[in-house]
């Protein structure tokens, strides 16, 4: 057999997990998507476990290490799926340094006993057969938490949370998971009534301003932007005055910009700087981005958004966050209540 394709096969054996099969949310017909770049976010580390385990307690941290291998639709998955949502990013970094070793790498890795070794000797003396696996390390280098294989967003932020609280030595994750409110994400798209295709998103010299959802099937922020925000009065008001459309991040399509340039969705989202989902992306009538939002917003800020750009404020007024708190001082001067988490 030619050698080059043994280790092609080797690692399409390795990252089909029964783990991940578990969950239920990746679609049939995965494809080997090559090299996935990792977050820039993630610990750039000498690899000296001893040493990475203790610089992240001493900043009340612990150490998460990442096994992966290019090929791995399932480590695509955690990355594009998982850390392409802004509360497990930011929950990540607040109480871990994330750690990514190839599983058939050579660099070298200093192992908890201050031994040297290389990367896959290191994941081999750890039995790390499956990827993505995740080890969960606490101070003194014991694992709280072994994830093999794939978990989708809900169950892997139930896994952040059970860790960073040091809840191992009450109860096993399992447990911990059955009593968390731990809703899964829908898995579809919510593409509205009237909404323009994405093949038809050039503007043109006064028409209406554009607003672009990006947003994916597994997630739950998404569908509680729809659920609930996208269904209020007020929004549904405001959403009058702009052509709206929605684009999936995942998308292996083809796209015309606001611009009016046919191109990839992939590519589209690289240059515009794309990271989380949801994100709302305004566009004026020349296909200029105009404004956006990439956080977490309750519907009052979500409100705020839409008539920052629909009322052209955005031109004399560059800092948002004064046009929010004016908004909610005429709000209240006209006798409406305002309460921004409502």
């Amino acid at each position: 057999m030619n050698k080059h394709i043994i280790p092609l096969l080797v690692a399409l054996l390795f990252s089909h997990t029964p783990f991940a099969a578990q969950e239920g949310s990746l679609e049939a017909g995965l494809v080997n998507p090559g090299y996935v770049e990792h977050p820039a976010w993630f610990k750039h580390s000498f690899l000296d476990i001893r040493e990475d385990i203790a610089e992240a307690a001493e900043n009340d941290k612990r150490l998460l290490l990442y096994f992966y291998q290019d090929g791995c639709p399932y480590c695509e998955r955690l990355i594009r799926h998982n850390f392409a949502q802004r509360d497990i990013v930011e929950k990540t970094q607040a109480h871990f340094d994330v750690v990514a070793i190839n599983l058939w790498g050579d660099t070298e890795v200093t192992d908890l006993d201050g031994n040297a070794t290389t990367e896959k000797e290191f994941a081999k003396s750890l039995r790390v057969q499956f990827t993505p696996t995740m080890l969960f390390l606490d101070e003194a280098g014991a694992v709280a938490l072994r994830v093999n294989g794939y978990y989708a967003p809900h169950k892997f932020d139930a896994a952040l949370d059970y860790v960073a609280q040091k809840k191992e030595n009450e109860l096993r994750f399992r447990e911990y998971f059955a009593q968390r409110d731990t809703r899964p994400a829908s898995g579809k798209l919510h593409v509205g009534e009237g909404y323009l295709p994405v093949d038809g998103l050039a503007r043109k010299p006064g028409g209406r301003p554009l607003l672009v959802l990006l947003e994916q099937k597994v997630c739950a922020v998404c569908d509680e932007l729809h659920g609930e925000t996208m269904r209020r009065v007020e929004t549904v008001k405001l959403l009058r005055h702009f052509d709206v459309a929605l684009v999936d991040i995942e998308s292996k399509g083809m796209m015309q910009s606001p611009e009016g340039r046919e191109l990839k969705v992939s590519d589209w989202i690289k240059k515009m700087g794309l990271q989380y989902t949801p994100s709302l992306l305004f566009f004026d009538d020349s296909g200029k981005e105009v404004f956006r939002t990439e956080a977490y917003l309750r519907p009052f800020h979500v409100q705020s958004a839409m008539e920052y750009v629909s009322s052209g404020a955005y031109k004399e007024q560059p800092e948002f966050q004064r046009f929010v708190q004016d908004r909610a001082d005429h709000l209240r001067e006209q006798g409406i209540e305002v309460d921004i988490w409502e």
